[in-house]
């Protein structure tokens, strides 16, 4: 479940997946009913639908958030943008130190069932690398390309 959730985060944020998907899809009654108990408060709720998953972009407390469920309702995670200033202490400073010649592409938030965590995508002129950190102190790598 795990990388399921992974693999589609990631193909959510960093591919353009409006391609595939329509923003007003139908969305089964077992996928609405277990967003709106978990998110009672969110607003200007647009979904997409594909062979793998549902996904829900909406505003909650003012900040644009994604959830992802299973076609039976089941809630995979939560993904929101965050700020580098954002991060904790230790993985703001392993930034600045390990990848002082790089800058940020992409950066958010995910929210699991079994675990939250952190992607950073970074590039410099030869390569782009995407991190993670799933235990809040530290990165390791997720992928790691040349630039052609």
């Amino acid at each position: 479940m795990k990388k399921l959730f992974t693999a589609v985060v990631l193909s959510s944020v960093l591919l353009v997946n409006a391609a595939f998907a329509n923003k007003n899809e139908n969305v089964n009654t077992r996928v609405e009913n277990a967003f709106k108990q978990e998110f009672t408060q969110a607003k200007e709720v647009s979904w997409q639908k594909t062979d793998a998953y549902y996904k829900a972009t909406f505003k909650l407390n003012g900040e644009t958030v994604n959830a992802y469920y299973t076609a039976e309702g089941e809630m995979l995670g939560i993904i929101h943008n965050v700020l580098s200033t954002q991060l904790p202490i230790n993985l703001q400073t392993s930034l600045k130190k390990e990848y002082e010649n790089y800058w940020i592409t992409e950066l958010f938030e995910f929210s699991r069932p079994d675990s939250n965590g952190y992607f950073i995508t970074i590039q410099n002129a030869d390569q782009v690398i995407t991190l993670q950190s799933t235990n809040g102190s530290s990165w390791s790598t997720y992928s790691k390309s040349k630039k052609q």
